[in-house]
């Protein structure tokens, strides 16, 4: 899948690209049909909410589910990113964010770069997510929003808000969004399942709590160029990945078809994976 012309041209000036409906309704059911299971999963990689037990986000699922595995590798996901950076791609993260019904709480106002950045160590903003919907997105169920251009700014001052929510997160102040919002507004892209997005690590973003009866579940891969991979490993590896080699395609039917993976934490995480190391080796 490339991008047109004008598609590169928008993504520079908005800083994110909207894909409705990108992936059928048969290729989802293979990927909503495999997450209960992931969630109901005692694994470090299910990080839950506050309250409850209702899972906020799982990590790395593509290292231990088929379905997942093939979605990582799909070229419809994978080859936008490539021909943006000019470069192969690692998987820097794979998050499937569980935004649940009644209990989904707030993704705080922040920048994806800023993370990767304060806590990786990753030299530039040469990285970002490409995520498709599981489930309808509408204006009730804490949709995405996004500062259209607040990417040209670079990294924002942020502060590590560590008590928000279950997620330690590099948060942007409310009154540096007034401002950026008074510049750009806001958006908000919402579409059935399948829908895709593409947008920059360095997009302002966030999203509201979800007080409806619909899930919101949300796959993201944050894929960054070869070059530029994490010169850190503070966090665990389940989180920050620490394998960077490049990303190699599926055809285009992975979802539909069989096709052989790598799942090499099926039978449980790699005690090296669970916990941080100051530096690389």
């Amino acid at each position: 899948m490339n991008l047109t012309p004008e598609q590169l041209a928008q993504f520079e000036r908005d800083g994110y690209l909207f894909f409705p409906s990108l992936f059928s309704r048969t290729e989802m059911k293979v990927l909503t049909d495999e997450v209960p299971a992931l969630y109901a999963q005692r694994r470090p990689e299910n990080v839950r909410e506050r309250t409850g037990d209702v899972v906020r986000t799982n990590f790395a699922a593509h290292m231990y589910s088929e379905p997942f595995a093939r979605l990582a590798r799909h070229p419809r996901m994978v080859e936008p990113v490539r021909q943006i950076f000019a470069e192969d791609v690692y998987m820097h993260q794979f998050k499937i964010n569980g935004k649940m019904a009644f209990d989904g709480d707030v993704w705080q106002w922040h920048q994806d770069y800023g993370t990767w950045r304060n806590d990786d160590q990753m030299p530039e903003a040469r990285a970002m997510n490409i995520a498709i919907f599981l489930d309808e997105v509408n204006e009730f169920n804490g949709p995405l929003m996004f500062i259209p251009g607040s990417h040209k700014l670079g990294v924002l001052q942020a502060e590590h808000d560590t008590s928000t929510t279950s997620y330690p997160l590099w948060t942007i102040s409310h009154e540096t969004i007034r401002k950026l919002v008074e510049r750009g507004g806001i958006v908000a892209p919402k579409g059935p399942a399948g829908s895709m997005i593409l947008f920059h690590g360095c997009l302002v973003h966030a999203s509201t709590s979800n007080l409806s009866p619909w899930n919101r579940v949300s796959v993201y891969l944050s894929l960054c160029a070869v070059s530029n991979h994490i010169r850190r490993f503070k966090r665990p590896g389940y989180i920050a990945h620490r394998d960077f080699a490049p990303i190699q395609c599926l055809p285009d039917d992975c979802l539909l078809k069989r096709y052989d993976v790598p799942l090499p934490w099926k039978d449980g995480t790699p005690a090296e994976e669970l916990q941080g190391i100051l530096r690389a080796a």
